[in-house]
């Protein structure tokens, strides 16, 4: 069998959600399957870590996928005639995108939906874009995997597609995130916070990952202070205006917002395992990755009571109107105070990151190619 899979998100030292989900799922196929034959198509040089195997193929195909009109071309012009060349059996699309114009079994992952919920959660260009073509992916695609349930649900009644046609295959959270120890804990605050515990935000600085409502919250939490925490914020800014850049502005506690940028996943996982919980209340999710992230780091969770998140938290984390300012600002507090509370909170993360690996989600994925290259 001949697999072409779309890997242009597998840039070295820049996974994001979706690329770690084509990393991890890929690789883990890849070893496990040494009798197929995978094409990985890329929009630039590999880095030779994502040779995973001597069954794979890497493919450079033009132009690089920087803006919309470049996603067309790549997509209906570059992956067709990729697929006819090398005589794909089946292409898998992890991110979404897929080509209109090819008779290749496809199975689209179509991770959320969020751009049909809200205008401004993309920029204008790529949520036309998205808009317009991604009810098209999903009906031309043989089938859809998803990441939830919530996404299953979504996906078919956004687009009046059969849930027959979807399978949910989840996602996995990175082998680098352990417990820290006393020790850890007390050397990484030193670094980033001078000793302070802190609170952390970890996400691409985007408006539907709700940063400034986590920020007036933690700005409320400072009011009754006497710890002298922090909130540290991981992520690359992609928006930085508006609301966003109002409320850091206008903040009384703004000098105690640390701002650590992208980090790999190493330092990532010794900054979330000394924190004292993570601060998750995006206002869309198709998953919620760090939510699972932390419960390997052994870390309380605050996270929203909308979309996918209650479904990946269980009953282990504090859920929170994302919307509400108060609301999460509470739940900062009762972390904070009560430490019966919050060890009870890592107890039920243990129990709750058993559901999800990177494993059981290429297994999974792997039943879903096979579903579709048997239909």
């Amino acid at each position: 069998m001949r697999i072409a899979i779309n890997t242009r998100l597998l840039l070295p030292g820049r996974l994001d959600g979706i690329g770690w989900f084509t990393y991890e799922t890929t690789r883990r196929m890849v070893l496990s399957h040494p009798e197929v034959d995978f094409f990985l198509f890329f929009d630039r040089k590999p880095d030779a870590a994502f040779i995973f195997a001597n069954n794979v193929h890497p493919v450079v195909l033009h132009p690089k996928t920087r803006h919309p009109i470049l996603w067309y071309l790549f997509f209906e012009w570059s992956v067709k005639r990729a697929l006819k060349r090398y005589k794909i059996d089946l292409f898998l699309s992890p991110d979404g995108w897929m080509s209109l114009q090819t008779k290749v079994p496809t199975l689209d992952v179509i991770h959320d939906l969020n751009f049909e919920h809200a205008d401004d959660f993309l920029r204008p260009s790529h949520q036309k874009y998205m808009k317009y073509f991604f009810p098209r992916f999903a009906h031309k695609a043989t089938r859809i995997a998803t990441v939830s349930e919530f996404s299953k649900r979504d996906i078919a009644s956004t687009y009046n597609i059969s849930t027959d046609k979807i399978d949910v295959v989840y996602d996995g959270a990175h082998n680098e995130y352990v417990p820290c120890n006393e020790e850890e804990r007390q050397t990484t605050r030193e670094k980033y916070t001078n000793g302070s515990p802190y609170y952390i935000y970890i996400s691409t600085i985007s408006k539907r990952k709700n940063l400034t409502n986590t920020l007036l919250a933690f700005n409320q939490f400072k009011e009754n202070d006497k710890e002298d925490y922090k909130l540290v914020v991981v992520g690359a800014r992609v928006w930085w205006d508006g609301e966003l850049k109002e409320a850091y502005d206008n903040m009384q506690y703004k000098g105690d917002v640390i701002f650590v940028g992208r980090v790999e996943a190493t330092e990532l996982s010794r900054l979330l395992g000394a924190a004292q919980a993570l601060v998750y209340v995006s206002l869309f999710e198709g998953f919620g990755i760090p939510i699972l992230e932390a419960f390997y780091a052994e870390v309380p969770v605050i996270t929203s009571n909308c979309t996918s998140m209650p479904e990946v938290a269980g009953h282990a984390a504090l859920l929170v109107d994302p919307t509400m300012v108060d609301d999460i600002a509470m739940a900062m507090q009762l972390i904070s105070n009560d430490e019966r509370r919050a060890m009870q909170l890592v107890e039920e993360g243990r129990r709750q990151r058993q559901l999800f690996s990177w494993e059981r989600t290429a297994n999974l994925l792997w039943e879903s190619i096979i579903k579709t290259a048997t239909t």
